[in-house]
């Protein structure tokens, strides 16, 4: 599957009617951004079953502040909707390609675990 445009009206929908969702936010002024293009397309072309969405940064502000980008590009992975990976920087292809195998290695059981804990009340405090 080629990359998609994601907008702030296509995002919630793209989250949960996907498993694994990897996103891209770029500018196309931007020099590292334009260079990770291809090595993005091409681990989408290969991972036909994980969404590999891209956020024009100028034209999606809201959605970018949404996620705190202060830096470009920056390439976010969820899972279940829930966010497993957000780092900035452009990944070299077997960088992608590593961290694309450990997304799919995670186990979400043990992740919603650890959500449910860390919102709970503590006692005994």
């Amino acid at each position: 599957m080629a990359t998609v445009e994601l907008t702030e009206s296509s995002f919630a929908d793209t989250i949960k009617s996907s498993p694994i969702v990897l996103v891209d936010f770029w500018a196309a002024w931007c020099g590292p951004c334009r260079n990770f293009a291809p090595v993005y397309e091409k681990a989408s072309l290969a991972n036909v079953d994980i969404v590999f969405a891209k956020v024009d940064t100028e034209a999606e502000q809201g959605l970018a502040g949404r996620f705190d980008i202060s830096s470009i590009p920056t390439l976010v992975a969820i899972r279940d909707g829930v966010v497993l990976y957000s780092q900035a920087g452009a990944l070299p292809q077997e960088g992608l390609d590593n961290l694309i195998l450990a997304i799919r290695e995670v186990d979400m059981d043990e992740v919603r675990k650890q959500i449910s804990k860390a919102g709970a009340p503590k006692t005994g405090d």
